[in-house]
């Protein structure tokens, strides 16, 4: 990870605590989530809150909370008005959070909350933002094929070293918020708006479980779907790709130009076939398709951002009494 910078204040016993979970069909698992992040940060001795955020879920899960609510009073509970996606939940949730560190997990476990005081052990020598990284994943294989190639994605915005170290459970200061306060597009990505805030980031290895119950919501589609979201929303790489094809393929033309002239000025005659024009108009054809396809993405990127549809959108909460 990058080299820490001097300064910065250590996490000490006296500061807060918001951590932040979105919820996506685990009606089941969300008393054990709860169970086991009271006991955790009740073992740290701090003051905490536990902001829950219901992603649409069609399991029950926002009844499940609205129960729970009353047996768990730091919990705080929002409810999306549909499903806006792991990242735009939890940037409902970092938001809508009041204490000093904000740490970041998944609603399966995978995640162990016992896990928090490593986090939080690492963020006291001073770093903004600590991932916690698996010792070992759990995931299957798509998944992880997928998280590889939206490291990859990323490393033009975070840099090599500290994309390859990201995950969803992460600890960083609230401060670092700021730097996104008045995000408005609805394609979400929270490693990179962390970067508008901070470049002292960290990663500490802590224990990754396999998953309890159920399966990840994660079908390859959406992991497709959100690779590309990332690619096109986030870096410039695309059209990179684009140009260099535009390039290269620029010129094979003028290369394939030159052989015929040769050939017309050396043996007297043109290059015959048929087939050999249409490969190449169809070589061409194809390039200029690609290209035209990666420029609409990112002007169609603009047109929603121009139509300022929401993040995300609260239909109703519970224990925010107090705020």
């Amino acid at each position: 990870m990058t080299t820490k910078e001097d300064g910065g204040d250590a996490v000490r016993g006296s500061e807060t605590i918001s951590v932040v979970v979105p919820v996506y069909n685990s009606a089941s698992t969300l008393a054990s989530v709860l169970d086991r992040l009271s006991a955790a940060l009740g073992a740290l001795g701090c003051t905490y809150e536990l902001i829950f955020v219901n992603d649409g879920s069609r399991d029950g899960s926002w009844q499940r909370l609205v129960e729970l609510s009353g047996e768990y009073p730091p919990l705080r509970g929002f409810n999306l008005g549909r499903n806006y996606g792991q990242h735009n939940a939890l940037l409902c949730g970092i938001q809508a959070a009041r204490h000093d560190v904000i740490v970041t997990m998944d609603d399966d476990l995978q995640n162990p909350p016992e896990e928090i005081s490593t986090l939080l052990a690492k963020l006291a020598e001073g770093y903004d933002v600590v991932y916690g990284t698996p010792r070992r994943q759990q995931h299957g294989f798509w998944r992880d094929l997928a998280s590889r190639v939206t490291k990859l994605v990323l490393q033009d915005s975070m840099g090599a070293e500290t994309a390859r170290q990201i995950s969803a459970f992460r600890a960083f200061r609230a401060p670092v918020r700021d730097a996104f306060a008045g995000y408005q597009s609805p394609f979400v990505s929270i490693d990179v708006l962390l970067t508008w805030g901070t470049t002292r980031f960290a990663a500490v290895t802590v224990r990754h479980d396999p998953r309890r119950e159920g399966q990840s919501n994660y079908t390859f589609r959406k992991l497709v779907v959100h690779t590309f979201s990332m690619m096109t929303g986030f870096s410039t790489v695309p059209l990179q790709i684009a140009s260099v094809l535009g390039f290269a393929f620029t010129l094979f033309g003028m290369l394939v130009l030159v052989y015929v002239l040769g050939s017309y000025l050396v043996v007297g005659g043109s290059v015959a076939g048929f087939p050999f024009l249409a490969s190449m108009l169809a070589i061409f054809s194809g390039a200029q398709m690609f290209a035209l396809g990666v420029i609409g993405e990112y002007l169609a990127r603009m047109h929603f951002r121009t139509m300022e549809r929401p993040v995300y959108t609260v239909r109703n909460y519970v224990g925010c009494s107090n705020g």
